[in-house]
């Protein structure tokens, strides 16, 4: 095994999706446009449970590597804080994973929300460079620039939109 990868990683139980609140149950009739719903923890977990690990065939939920509790939201200043947790303290892939968190979100949230995406304190053996590549705008944008890292950014966030309740009850 080469330093840095994890070539058996535990498996972790994962929990019945979604996790937020169920929007099946809205009532249509009473539904006010003006009111304020604000996002919570669950919905952001909800939007990463499914980000595949880059390395593995494995959800970050699967590998406890995206948690709801270390999820925090700052609905004053509209910021998300996700912080992430590798398998192994060397693990060669943080940076990407990071990355890969960062990319879903902005892509899932409006854009009134600041995100920033950080490694668990003391679960990474370069955890503050890490997480300064990934507070870096410029950094993260050319990053993407990448077309292979872009690629692998979108490979490991393909398909982990979930289907609303009454398409998973079609297909089952």
């Amino acid at each position: 095994m080469m330093s840095g990868l994890n070539a058996n990683p535990i498996i972790y139980h994962t929990k019945k999706q979604p996790q937020s609140r169920d929007r099946d149950d809205i009532d249509i009739e009473a539904f006010d446009e003006n009111s304020v719903d604000p996002i919570d923890e669950a919905e952001i977990f909800d939007i990463l449970r499914s980000v595949n690990d880059p390395e593995h065939p494995l959800t970050l939920e699967q590998l406890n590597v995206a948690q709801l509790d270390n999820i925090k939201i700052d609905h004053k200043r509209n910021r998300i804080a996700v912080n992430f947790t590798p398998t192994i303290p060397h693990c060669s892939m943080a940076t990407l994973i990071g990355l890969c968190l960062r990319v879903k979100l902005i892509r899932s949230l409006p854009p009134k929300f600041k995100t920033d995406v950080r490694i668990t304190p003391g679960s990474h053996a370069s955890e503050d460079a890490i997480n300064k590549q990934l507070a870096d705008k410029e950094r993260v944008a050319a990053a993407l620039e990448n077309a292979h890292l872009l690629d692998v950014v979108n490979k490991c966030i393909a398909h982990t939109d979930p289907l609303p309740e009454h398409l998973q009850k079609l297909l089952s």
